[in-house]
C-alpha cells in the first residue's frame, strides 16, 4: 500500500519494493515536483550516516575544553549509548551547576525535519528549558533585517507571508509586476514545514498567459523561472536598490503621480519623508540622475518605469536577498513606501510583496490552518542573541549589543548543544567562526550525517531521518496534512531526537517535565487531537487521529480562495488597524527614530554599504559576490547526493561570471578558479554567462565546508569563507551575506581533492 512522506522539497509517495529500500515517487497531484527529495535514501547519503555515538578522542581522554582547537581534525571514538548519554548529561549538569544555564547555547537553525513532532529545533529547546533554560537565538539568517523592521512599519513578516496576494488574484488583476531581485523559482521548491503542491511556476505561467508584464530589476537576468525570457531586465548594481526606489518615488512625487488620498487615509509620516526625498534636509534631491550614479540604471529608464507603474495595476516585489545586506532594512521599508505612494496596497493585483518565489507558501491560495505544535515550554532564562551573531557571542562574552531599540549583553557560553542545522553552512566568515568555535568547553550535536558541524563537535549522537520515524506533516498555507509513516528502519544505532532527549532528561532529573509520560506515538495522537478544536473554530472539521492515520492525507484544497494582501485594513483602517504604533503604514517611524541609530533612521534612507562597487575597496576586490540558494539542494542538505553533484564541475561549485569579466582575467568555461578577499579563499569552476551583469559574480551556498587544514583554502566552493560577518544594522543585527567584494584568478598548482564527504578518523581509547 502506498504511503506518503512530507519533506521540505515536496510530498512523495512511498512504495514498498520487496525486501529492499522503498521507492520514492513524486506526489501524483503535484504539477511541478522537485527532484531533490527523491534522493533522500540514496547510498551516497547513507554512507555518511552517523551510525553510533562518537566522542572526540581528546575530549574523552582528557575532559572538557581539551585541545578545542583540534575540533575538526581529532579522531572520534565510538562508544555505547549509555556511556555517551552519561557523558553528555554529566557535562550539561557540570556546566549549569558551575556556570549557570545562561552559559548553555541551544543551537538549532536549519530545516531539520518537515514533521511537526520530530522537529529538532522544538525538541532541543523543549529539552533545554526542561533542564533549567538556555541562551536561545531569535530571527533567521534569511530574514533577520525584515523580521525586525517590518512590524514597526506595516506588519510582521509571518503575517505578510501568510497574507500575500495569491497567484490567481495576480493573474486576474496585475498588469505590471516589478520585482527587485526577481522571483527565484528554484527557491520555491521548498517550504519550512514541507511542500504539498508546488504553486510558483504555475502562478507565474498564469500571469504570463493573462498578459501581465514583468520587470526584473537586479544584477542577474535568469531569476524569474520559466518567464525570465518574458521579463524586461533592468541591470542594477547589488545593494543599490534603495537608491533606485527613491528615484522612482521622486518621479512620482515631482510629477504629482502619487496617491495623496491613500497616504492620508492609510499611512502616517509621509510629510517627514518628503524633505529627504526632495533634498530639503540633506541638499541631495533623490533624482533619477542621482540614482544612476549609484545604481548604474539610466535616468531615462527610471523615469519611464515610474510612469508605467503609476498608469497600471502594479505589484512591487522584493526578494529576501535584498535585506541580507548592509542596511538591509532599507529596501524593505522603501518598497512599502513606494507602494503606498502608488496607492494600490489592498487592491487586487497591486501593492507590494516581500518574497514572491522565496518559498512555496508566498502567493498560496490555500487556507491557513492551525497545525500540531509541540510546546517548547516556558523559557528558563531570558537571554538571547540574534541568530547571525553567534561568532560575536562566542568571541565577545560580556560585550553589549543593540537589538530592536534595546541594549543587551552577550553571554559567556561554555556549552553548545546543537540539533538540526549546520552553522558551517549558514554563518558568514567561516574562518572567523572556526576561531569562535574553539571557545566553548564542549559542543554536543544530534546529527544524522557526518557534516562539517558534526566533525567539529565533541559528542555526536546519531539521529534518525524523517523516513525512519512516524510524524505528522503540516505547513503554513499548504494543501495537505500528511501522515508521515516510517518507511525504513533507523540506520545503525540512530535514535529519534525525542528518544535521545528523553534519556538525557531522565539523567538530569527533568524526565517527566520533558516527556509528560508519553512516548512518540502518544505525542502524535495528543498533538493532533489538540489542534482539532482550534481548526473547528476556523471552520475546518478534521477527522479523528485514527482515521487520519489510516487514510494518510487530509485534502485542504476545497478551502482555497483568492487573497488580496491588506484588503481588510485598506477597506476600513479605523476598524481593522495594523499592529504598528499608529495602526497605519508608517512611512516615518517615530519609534525607530527614537532609537537614535545612525545606521537606521526614522524613514527609508540610502546609505552606502560597507562593501559595494562604488566603494574604494572595489579597486582591490572589483567583483561583487552574490551568494544565492542552490537549485539542487536545500541549503547544505543532501549535498552529497548525485543530484547535487550533477550541478558541479570537477567536484566544485560553479561561479557564474560575465564574459567581459572572464576575458579580462583570461578565464575559460569550466576552469577552476580561486575566489579571494581578506577573509578567505575558495575554489570554484567558472561558468560564463551573459545572464549576469559585469562586475558581479554568483556562487551558490551549501557546498559542505572543506578547508585545507594547512593552507585554509576552501576546496569545495563554500562562499561563506568570503562573506561578511557584520550586522545589517544596530536595529536588527541581521546577516549581511550579500554585501561582499572579491577578486577571482585562475588557480595555479595541483588541484587538491574534495574531502568534504570523507568520514572522520576513528580511534580507540
Amino acid at each position: 500500500m502506498t504511503s506518503y512522506t512530507l519533506s521540505h522539497w515536496g510530498t512523495y509517495e512511498v512504495e514498498p519494493r520487496g525486501n529492499g529500500l522503498p521507492a520514492l515517487k513524486p506526489f501524483g497531484r503535484d504539477r511541478d515536483p522537485s527532484p531533490i527529495g527523491l534522493y533522500q535514501l540514496d547510498p551516497a547519503l547513507d554512507r555518511l550516516r552517523v551510525r553510533r555515538p562518537a566522542i572526540r578522542k581528546n575530549w574523552l581522554d582528557h575532559g572538557p575544553g581539551t585541545a578545542a582547537e583540534r575540533r575538526g581534525s581529532d579522531p572520534f571514538v565510538e562508544v555505547e549509548w549509555d556511556l555517551a548519554l552519561d557523558l553528555a548529561a554529566g557535562e550539561i549538569d557540570r556546566v549549569r551547576t558551575s556556570h549557570g544555564n545562561a552559559s548553555i547555547f541551544g543551537g538549532s537553525y536549519g530545516w531539520s525535519s518537515a514533521g511537526r513532532f520530530h522537529h529538532a529545533q522544538s525538541q532541543v529547546h523543549r529539552f533545554l528549558n526542561a533542564a533549567g533554560g538556555y541562551v536561545r537565538h531569535v530571527d533567521s539568517y534569511s530574514l533577520g533585517a525584515a523580521n525586525v523592521v517590518l512590524p514597526h512599519i506595516v506588519a510582521s513578516m509571518d503575517e505578510l507571508m501568510a497574507g500575500h496576494s495569491s497567484w490567481d488574484t495576480l493573474a486576474a488583476h496585475c498588469e505590471l509586476f516589478v520585482s527587485f531581485g526577481g522571483v527565484p523559482v528554484k527557491n520555491a521548491q521548498i517550504n519550512a514545514g514541507g511542500v504539498a503542491l508546488h504553486g510558483v511556476p504555475a502562478g507565474l505561467a498564469g500571469m504570463r498567459a493573462a498578459g501581465t508584464r514583468f520587470v526584473n530589476i537586479g544584477p542577474v537576468r535568469d531569476n524569474f523561472g520559466a518567464v525570465s525570457d518574458a521579463a524586461e531586465w533592468i541591470a542594477c548594481r547589488p545593494n543599490t536598490d534603495t537608491a533606485l526606489m527613491l528615484a522612482l518615488a521622486w518621479v512620482l512625487y515631482s510629477e504629482d503621480l502619487h496617491d495623496e488620498a491613500f497616504l492620508d487615509r492609510c499611512c502616517t509620516g509621509f510629510e517627514n519623508f518628503v524633505p529627504y526625498l526632495t533634498g530639503a534636509t540633506d541638499g541631495v534631491p533623490k533624482t533619477p540622475e542621482w540614482a544612476e550614479e549609484i545604481s548604474g540604471v539610466p535616468a531615462g529608464t527610471i523615469v519611464d518605469l515610474a510612469r508605467r507603474m503609476a498608469s497600471a495595476r502594479t505589484m512591487l516585489n522584493v526578494s529576501w536577498s535584498m535585506q541580507r545586506a548592509s542596511h538591509g532594512e532599507q529596501p524593505y521599508w522603501m518598497v512599502v513606501t513606494l507602494a503606498a505612494m502608488l496607492g494600490q496596497i489592498g487592491k487586487p493585483g497591486g501593492g507590494f510583496g516581500v518574497g514572491y518565489g522565496a518559498a512555496n507558501l508566498v502567493g498560496s491560495a490555500h487556507t491557513r490552518i492551525k497545525g500540531p505544535t509541540l510546546s517548547q515550554l516556558k523559557p528558563g532564562i531570558p537571554d538571547f542573541i540574534p541568530v547571525a551573531r553567534i561568532a560575536d557571542m562566542l568571541l565577545n562574552p560580556g560585550a553589549p549589543f543593540t537589538y530592536n531599540g534595546k541594549t543587551q549583553t552577550y553571554p559567556d557560553i561554555h556549552l553548545i548543544y546543537w540539533a538540526g542545522g549546520n552553522p558551517f553552512h549558514h554563518h558568514q566568515d567561516l574562518n572567523r567562526l572556526l576561531k569562535a568555535w574553539q571557545k566553548p568547553d564542549t559542543v554536543i550535536v544530534n546529527e544524522q550525517y557526518w557534516t562539517p558541524t558534526a566533525k567539529r563537535a565533541d559528542i555526536v549522537l546519531p539521529a534518525t531521518i524523517s523516513l525512519e520515524r512516524d510524524d505528522i506533516g503540516s505547513a503554513t498555507l499548504e494543501a495537505f496534512i500528511v501522515a508521515m509513516k516510517q518507511a525504513v528502519p533507523p540506520a545503525g544505532e540512530a535514535r529519534d531526537d525525542y528518544a535521545i532527549f528523553a534519556e538525557l532528561a531522565e539523567r538530569l532529573g527533568c524526565g517527566e517535565t520533558f516527556s509528560e509520560g508519553l512516548d512518540a506515538t502518544g505525542w502524535l495522537s495528543r498533538l493532533y487531537e489538540e489542534c482539532r478544536p482550534l481548526n473547528r473554530a476556523r471552520g475546518l472539521d478534521l477527522p479523528d487521529f485514527e482515521t487520519f492515520w489510516r487514510d494518510g492525507l487530509i485534502d485542504l484544497t476545497p478551502l482555497d480562495q483568492p487573497v488580496t494582501m491588506l484588503a481588510d485594513f485598506v477597506a476600513d483602517p479605523e476598524r481593522k488597524p495594523l499592529g504598528t504604533p499608529s495602526g497605519k503604514i508608517e512611512i516615518f517611524s517615530q519609534r525607530i527614530a527614537g532609537f537614535g541609530l545612525d545606521d537606521c533612521p526614522g524613514h527609508a534612507t540610502w546609505m552606502a554599504p560597507v562593501e559595494w562597487l562604488g566603494a574604494g575597496l572595489a579597486t582591490r576586490y572589483p567583483l561583487h559576490l552574490l551568494t544565492d540558494q542552490p537549485a539542487r539542494r536545500l541549503h547544505s542538505q543532501l549535498d552529497a547526493s548525485p543530484h547535487s553533484a550533477g550541478g558541479k564541475s570537477n567536484g566544485r561549485e560553479l561561479v557564474y561570471m560575465n564574459p567581459r569579466d572572464a576575458a579580462q582575467r583570461g578565464l575559460e568555461q569550466g576552469q577552476i578558479v580561486e575566489l579571494f578577499n581578506d577573509r578567505g579563499r575558495c575554489l570554484a569552476a567558472v561558468t560564463i554567462t551573459g545572464d549576469i551583469m559585469p562586475g558581479v559574480v554568483r556562487l551558490n551556498t551549501g557546498a559542505w565546508f572543506d578547508p585545507d587544514p594547512v593552507t585554509g583554502l576552501e576546496k569545495h566552493g563554500n562562499p561563506n569563507v568570503l562573506t561578511l560577518d557584520m550586522p545589517a544594522s544596530g536595529l536588527s543585527q541581521g546577516c549581511s551575506a550579500q554585501t561582499c567584494l572579491v577578486e577571482i584568478a585562475a588557480f595555479a598548482g595541483p588541484l587538491p581533492p574534495v574531502t568534504a564527504f570523507c568520514l572522520p578518523d576513528f580511534a580507540t581509547s
